[in-house]
């Protein structure tokens, strides 16, 4: 299972997840690992998740052959080489992907932190004896070659089908016995875990190098390393992107009903409900297709990775909420008419950028273009296929826990402080374990009030000296620039939006613009309305980055602190090439 440790001063007498960190890859980030698991870990997501992630991360990382096998002989599995989790948040190690990106020909140990670290002031990189390895970087070019070359990724084929021959396989939720569910939803999903997300890994790294070759191509070619984010931009065919075109149409039935619109005025609080209760013809139509729309999209949810958390199938408000926001954008938002633009501006681009270049740095900057846009669509698509087969997960999850909290007379949600090797003995007595169960919601609580530093150098500072979320900071005064880095070119002026969680109620108006911690998938809808995203953190292989390039919104990442600082209303300027987020006017 992986390491369950006592973590002693930091959390009194509790008992939570963790890994131990790495004396020769001493540095990590949560970088990247924020946008997957942003919350603590619940214990029994910890169990099921962590050793099968480090094993896929391992074999992975030695995949492109810059870091050699004999590099990670005799680190054990609770050791994090690849990702760990320290005081219930999740971390990757930057160092070893440092000591990759400084033997490709041509790079740079500090190109890894563009694609993890966006900005900050990270622990400086210090190279160690074999850190440059002319077999290694050899190995890495023939890697890098290999994948400008490549047009189809037959593993991911192969996952998608074993996914769906794993979802079909699960077993009726209303008529399974407790120990079916506990099975299907946790012990077969920890068998299959790893090979699927190697795939995905294998897949993003790929997409990273890519990305960094053209960036570095434009560089040196062109003089301008931001025309390889423009060049990326409303390619199509991304699935992180995909339902904001369906809820955009959901959202233009509302608008045409006055059925619809009524029952929408009233509030997405218990709207599932009254549509239920309402047998008028067009509400029918709008609930035939929103069923279609969860059939399709029904696993995507703000921290969809974990299965302790609702998506929009389990609690479809969460994507109502979003939908209502649509229904009051106009047409010059729509996600089809941003993508043809996109797409027209790309392609000119693309044909000027080409007619500068000689032959034949013209035909090696054109197999790269079009192997990063390969990669970064099949980077996605691995991602998705991924949360489906949580989700499969989570639904046997969600009601094998409602059985047994019924049972136990304790609460929803009382499975995921468990790990797995106690599921058995909790299936058979779930009340014996209600001591165990709180004191783990104690630490969990506790956790979740701290703020987990974003990088660390060899051992986690003690919790109890961790910043807690409720301290204030200084707020930002009119004329203040704050800047972190460029997402996506351009330049808006909209109110600040400062939402936290994706389904937040308030809402989102046309011409805002969205000021948030992070985003995942299930923040993409908000892009739509926007004119622009503002991220707390966030590098350029960001869910952020990619949605903004698809919708063609300024961006800009890893702006630190800005939901803390900046107050909802105030009007602000958003510069996405620079990254600057410039403070107009306070709100009253």
């Amino acid at each position: 299972m992986g390491p369950w440790k006592r973590v002693g001063e930091q959390s009194g007498d509790g008992v939570w997840v963790g890994t131990d960190a790495s004396d020769r890859f001493p540095i990590y980030t949560r970088g990247n690992a924020g946008e997957v698991y942003p919350l603590v870990y619940r214990p029994l997501s910890f169990s099921i998740a962590q050793e099968a992630s480090e094993r896929a991360m391992r074999r992975a990382i030695l995949t492109s052959g810059l870091i050699r096998p004999d590099e990670l002989d005799g680190i054990p599995l609770s050791t994090a080489v690849g990702s760990g989790v320290f005081g219930g948040y999740a971390y990757l190690n930057l160092s070893i992907q440092r000591r990759a990106a400084a033997r490709v020909p041509g790079g740079d140990a500090l190109d890894a932190d563009q694609g993890f670290l966006g900005a900050g002031d990270p622990p400086p990189h210090v190279p160690l004896p074999g850190e440059k390895n002319l077999r290694a970087s050899l190995a890495g070019l023939r890697y890098i070659l290999k994948l400008t070359g490549r047009t189809e990724i037959p593993e991911l084929d192969a996952d998608e089908a074993e996914i769906a021959e794993y979802l079909a396989s699960v077993p009726d939720r209303e008529t399974a016995s407790d120990l079916e569910l506990r099975g299907s939803s946790t012990a077969e999903l920890i068998e299959r875990f790893s090979g699927w997300f190697e795939t995905h890994l294998v897949v993003s790294f790929g997409a990273g190098a890519l990305m960094a070759l053209l960036t570095q191509m434009c560089e040196k070619q062109l003089g301008d390393p931001t025309i390889a984010t423009r060049l990326m931009s409303g390619l199509g065919d991304v699935d992180s992107a995909a339902p904001s075109a369906a809820m955009w149409d959901l959202g233009r039935m509302i608008r045409s009903s006055p059925t619809l619109t009524a029952h929408f005025d009233r509030g997405v609080a218990g709207i599932v409900e009254r549509l239920r209760d309402d047998d008028a013809g067009d509400v029918a139509a709008f609930e035939s297709r929103f069923g279609a729309f969860l059939d399709e999209f029904g696993s995507r949810g703000p921290n969809e990775w974990d299965t302790a958390f609702d998506t929009w199938e389990t609690d479809p408000e969460l994507a109502l909420v979003l939908i209502d926001r649509m229904r009051l954008t106009d047409e010059s938002h729509a996600p089809t008419v941003q993508h043809e633009r996109l797409a027209a501006e790309r392609a000119a681009l693309e044909a000027d950028v080409l007619s500068q270049l000689r032959w034949p740095t013209r035909k090696m900057f054109a197999r790269v273009l079009r192997s990063a846009r390969f990669h970064m669509q099949a980077r996605e698509r691995a991602k998705t296929t991924i949360v489906k087969a949580i989700h499969g997960a989570r639904l046997g999850s969600q009601e094998l826990d409602r059985r047994l909290a019924a049972k136990s007379g304790g609460e929803r949600g009382d499975l995921w402080y468990l790990i797995e090797e106690e599921l058995d003995d909790y299936v058979a007595d779930p009340g014996s374990f209600s001591d165990t169960i709180a004191e783990r919601r104690r630490v969990h609580a506790e956790l979740a009030e701290r703020i987990p530093p974003f990088y660390f150098d060899g051992t986690i500072p003690p919790i109890s000296e961790w910043e807690l979320r409720s301290n204030q900071l200084e707020p930002v005064v009119v004329g203040e620039t704050i800047t972190g880095l460029g997402g996506c070119a351009g330049v808006a002026r909209g109110i600040a939006r400062v939402v936290l969680h994706p389904g937040d109620p308030r809402g989102l108006e046309p011409g805002d613009v969205l000021v948030a911690p992070l985003t995942d998938p299930s923040w993409t809808p908000l892009f739509v309305p926007a004119d622009a995203v503002v991220v707390d953190v966030g590098a350029s292989m960001s869910h952020a980055v990619i949605v903004s390039r698809e919708l063609g919104i300024p961006c800009a990442i890893s702006v630190q602190d800005a939901t803390r600082r900046i107050p909802d209303g105030a009007l602000i300027e958003v510069d996405g090439g620079a990254g600057t987020v410039t403070i107009i006017a306070l709100p009253d």
